[in-house]
C-alpha cells in the first residue's frame, strides 16, 4: 500500500517532474490537469468504453451464469471454465490474439473492438459474483412462481433478477474497474483514435514524467475506492 500513500504527495509537488515536494504543496498540477482538453478526451474515452463493455460483460456474464444455474451438469463446469480463460490466460497473449484478428475484422484503433476486448475480459468478473448469488437463492420461491402460473420470462424478471440483483451490481462494478484500469490490450490494438487514460499516462511515463500524472493517479484511487465502497454497502445490503 505504501506506492498509493506516496501518490498524494508526488501530485502536490512544486516541481515541474515526478519528485516529492521540495518548498512545499502545490495544486498547479491538478489545475493543469482541468484545465487540459487532451486529459478530459482520454478520461471521456475510457468513461465510455468501461460503460459499454461493462453493459456486454454484465449482459452476457449474467445469462450465462442463470443458464449454468438452471442446467447444472458437468457439461456446464467445462462452459465456466471456459468463461474464466480471459482470468487465467496472460494479457499479453490475448492481447496479441486479438491484433491478429481485430486486424481481419477491422477493429483495430476502433471505439467497439476495444469495447468488446474489455467485454470478453470482464465476464468472468460477472460469472464469478453472479454464480456466488445465485449459490444461495432458494429454488422454492421459483416452483411456488411457476406454480401460480408465472411464465419463464416472468420469473426471470421477477424472481430471479431481484434476488441476485446484489451479485449483478458486484460483477458490473469490477467489470467496470476492469476496463478503466486496462492498458495493456490497449496498448495492441489502439493506436490514435482511441486513446484511453491508461494509454495516455503510459505514454507521459515514457515521455516527459509529467507530475499530471500523479494527480490523475490520486484521483483514480479516489474514484475506484468510492466503487469499492458502492460494492460494499450492496454486498452488506445482501447479506442483511
Amino acid at each position: 500500500m505504501l506506492p498509493l500513500f506516496i501518490i498524494l504527495p508526488v501530485s502536490m509537488t512544486d516541481q515541474r517532474f515526478l519528485s516529492l515536494p521540495h518548498e512545499g504543496l502545490s495544486l498547479r498540477h491538478y489545475a493543469a490537469l482541468f484545465a487540459s482538453g487532451e486529459w478530459f478526451a482520454s478520461i471521456a474515452q475510457s468513461f465510455w468504453i468501461a460503460c459499454a463493455s461493462t453493459i456486454l460483460a454484465v449482459s452476457a456474464g449474467t445469462l450465462f451464469a442463470i443458464a449454468a444455474w438452471r442446467i447444472n451438469r458437468r457439461a456446464t463446469e467445462l462452459l465456466r471454465a471456459l468463461m474464466l480463460l480471459p482470468l487465467i490466460v496472460p494479457s499479453i497473449v490475448y492481447a496479441i490474439g486479438l491484433y491478429r484478428y481485430f486486424g481481419w475484422w477491422d477493429l483495430l484503433d476502433r471505439f467497439a473492438g476495444v469495447v468488446i476486448a474489455h467485454g470478453v475480459t470482464g465476464i468472468p468478473y460477472v460469472v464469478i459474483t453472479v454464480s456466488t448469488a445465485l449459490a444461495s437463492f432458494d429454488v422454492r420461491l421459483e416452483q411456488a412462481a411457476r406454480g401460480m402460473g408465472a411464465s419463464l420470462r416472468q420469473v426471470l424478471a421477477w424472481v430471479i433478477l431481484p434476488r441476485i440483483m446484489p451479485g449483478i451490481v458486484s460483477g458490473a462494478i469490477f467489470a467496470f474497474i476492469h476496463s478503466w484500469d486496462e492498458l495493456v490490450i490497449v496498448l495492441f490494438i489502439a493506436s490514435r483514435d482511441v486513446f484511453t487514460l491508461p494509454r495516455r499516462i503510459w505514454d507521459g511515463i515514457n515521455e516527459n514524467q509529467d507530475p499530471i500524472m500523479a494527480a490523475v493517479a490520486m484521483l483514480l484511487i479516489v474514484f475506484t475506492t468510492l466503487l469499492l465502497v458502492v460494492d460494499l454497502a450492496v454486498r452488506r445490503r445482501r447479506d442483511g
